[in-house]
């Protein structure tokens, strides 16, 4: 197989970009603003001679807590010029105050000041300053060099730390690039968190690959698509399922060239593809986008990893997540689960984590042991059937396989995510998120009583509390991938279960539906 590796991480680090044609495009108070990839660079070496006069050099570790901005982009390029190391945090889920000492940083930066840490405002204030003296030559990253620290969701518990290595950067971005040939004509539009590692991927690209970039926030990005016209959309499965939702306001488009007409409009009329992962899409999201035209590729990767698998142009199965990535190896454990290996791996450890979760996850050949179960077809395709914890033992003795179950709930209109709940109970209940404030409870109740009908035993739901707002990543139940945190949805609704599994297990025909929140809680069901 040939190697398809370059050194992405030493070019962005080492050389000055010079590209005038192509541009970085950013949102700034509502506005959408651009910048040649020449001027981004020149930008960050303005930064990086104020850091280096505040004691950064080789190895430094230079914190940033904040949400989406250019800001946070320069910061992380003139990090590299220097031959330090970026520590992205998420912006909601740390205090800056308290990053520096936890993680041995030398400076951290945040929207607002705090001691000593620096603000936002100032990075921009250094980065409108004029050309100065030139910065020292760069010392080169060796390929077992840390250059940046990353952070697992947190969707199992609390955020795991570890340093991800040059090589395993550099061999990860060849492959992508291989796959999908991102090139002159290409506007990437990125909106997830910038300190998820792989959403710099796509600056990092533009810089070294010449092509437009689009650096925006979640919460804007179905706006700025349509004026920053993107070839391509990174996005986790949430945001389709959003844009699939609205599009379907009016009810389903069985057209596809109506179909394919509206999301291209939707998304500013030039997409060639669109990129999903991090969390698993629906079959019937999928079947959406590919049914018309428009190519939903899924992959699959984890923090540890990064990268594993991806749908590509070149080889695509529907329903897998793709063919592994060149130097990325699977077996499977005698659980089922997954045992991935790399030829240049992100690291061997966790360099901050609880005791015992190391040897819980990293083998000593240093590969990396998970929860998630699969398989490989004949054809090298990865196909994920969830994971070890995503099956409820319940005191009848038969286990059930909870992914299966929820996303067969989500198919009622007025679900919009639901979390399973019934380990060592004898009887499945659901916490359903609710898709609006004025969701049909009876309709939702009757739906359930439904798909018990046609179910095993052990299937069936008998009880349904309602949330009173949809999960999402500001109330804590979803991560900041959209992924849910079922242990805290448990939690927050612990009453209303343990009230639920206080009476004798309702009928399925009949389930009990609970709002959650109400003066008079059990508002349907229990047939008199």
């Amino acid at each position: 197989m040939p190697d398809f590796e370059t050194d992405v991480v030493n070019t962005l680090a080492g050389k000055s970009c010079q590209d005038t044609r192509h541009h970085i495009h950013y949102t700034e108070r509502g506005r959408l603003r651009s910048l040649t990839l020449a001027e981004f660079d020149a930008r960050a070496t303005a930064v990086a001679r104020r850091l280096r006069a505040l004691g950064i050099g080789r190895g430094s570790r230079v914190g940033i807590v904040s949400r989406n901005r250019i800001e946070w982009l320069l910061l992380d390029l003139a990090v590299l010029k220097l031959g330090a190391v970026t520590a992205g945090f998420e912006a909601d889920r740390f205090d800056p105050a308290q990053v520096g000492a936890a993680f041995d940083l030398a400076l951290v930066f945040a929207e607002e000041a705090a001691g000593a840490v620096h603000t936002m405002d100032e990075v921009a204030g250094w980065a409108a300053e004029p050309d100065g003296e030139p910065l020292p030559p760069h010392p080169g990253y060796d390929p077992a060099d840390i250059c940046t620290i990353k952070f697992t969701s947190g969707s199992t518990g609390a955020p795991k730390g570890l340093e991800a290595t040059v090589a395993s950067i550099n061999s990860d971005m060849a492959a992508v690039q291989e796959m999908f040939h991102h090139t002159d004509g290409d506007n990437l539009l990125s909106f997830m968190g910038m300190w998820f590692l792989q959403q710099r991927y796509w600056p990092y690209s533009a810089l070294v690959h010449g092509h437009d970039i689009t650096m925006t926030t979640y919460d804007e990005a179905l706006d700025v698509a349509p004026l920053a016209r993107p070839t391509v959309v990174m996005g986790v499965p949430g945001f389709y399922e959003d844009l699939m939702a609205r599009l379907e306001a009016a009810g389903p488009i069985p057209d596809v060239d109506r179909r394919r007409e509206l999301v291209q409009e939707r998304l500013g009329g030039r997409i060639r593809y669109l990129w999903t992962g991090s969390a698993p899409a629906r079959r019937v999201l999928l079947d959406f986008f590919h049914d018309c035209g428009v190519p939903l590729y899924e992959g699959y990767g984890l923090t540890e990893v990064c990268i594993v698998a991806k749908n590509h142009p070149g080889a695509f199965r529907l329903g897998s997540v793709g063919r592994l990535l060149p130097g990325k190896t699977v077996r499977f454990a005698e659980n089922g689960a997954l045992i991935f290996g790399s030829r240049h791996p992100v690291n061997t450890r966790y360099t901050w984590a609880a005791p015992g979760v190391n040897e819980q996850t990293f083998l000593p050949t240093g590969e990396v042991k998970t929860a998630d179960l699969g398989h490989l077809d004949e054809d090298g395709f990865l196909y994920l059937r969830g994971r070890i914890d995503d099956y409820f033992s319940l005191t009848t003795g038969r286990t059930v396989f909870v992914s299966k179950i929820e996303e067969r709930l989500r198919g009622h209109p007025d679900i919009h995510q639901c979390a399973l709940y019934g380990t060592d109970r004898s009887h499945l209940s659901v916490v359903v998120s609710p898709a609006s404030p004025d969701a049909d409870h009876e309709s939702i109740r009757r739906f359930v009583a439904e798909g018990n009908r046609d179910v095993p035993t052990e299937e069936r739901v008998h009880a349904i509390v309602v949330a009173p707002e949809p999960f999402s990543m500001d109330n804590g139940l979803l991560t900041r991938q959209l992924k849910l945190r079922r242990r805290d949805v448990h939690e927050r609704f612990a009453k209303e279960l343990d009230a639920v599994y206080r009476e004798p297990a309702p009928e399925p025909d009949d389930p009990v539906l609970v709002v959650a929140g109400s003066a008079a809680p059990i508002e349907t069901g229990r047939s008199s």
